[in-house]
């Protein structure tokens, strides 16, 4: 089962990401924010396209599940990391890490 020390290390060792506050949560970016860690440790958000969200949450329903309101239906993802192993949770953010990279920041 995979904890908050294993979303840190995988996060971080992926190229570019930095670590920094976000609200009321830890967030990881490159270019743009791609995942944010709850503060106890549980639970975490990642961003993947719509398609990518709706595949985890028929698979994995114990593990992924959309983020409420607009932010769930853009592909933010919330993820239970206990419900996962480490393997299962690196595939996941290299997708959000991924996605980071390549989408465009919005104008603001």
């Amino acid at each position: 089962m995979a904890n908050a020390a294993d979303f840190r290390r995988i996060a971080l060792g992926l190229d570019g990401t930095t670590e920094g506050p976000h609200f009321d949560r830890r967030s990881f970016r490159v270019k743009r924010v791609y995942a944010t860690l709850a503060v106890d440790g549980k639970s975490a958000n990642v961003m993947l396209t719509p398609d990518e969200q709706e595949f985890k949450c028929l698979t994995a329903p114990d593990a992924f599940a959309p983020v409420p309101g607009a932010w769930g239906r853009k592909g933010w993802t919330a993820v239970i990391l206990g419900n996962l192993n480490a393997d299962e949770l690196a595939s996941v953010l290299r997708m959000a890490h991924t996605h980071a990279l390549v989408r465009p920041k919005r104008k603001t």
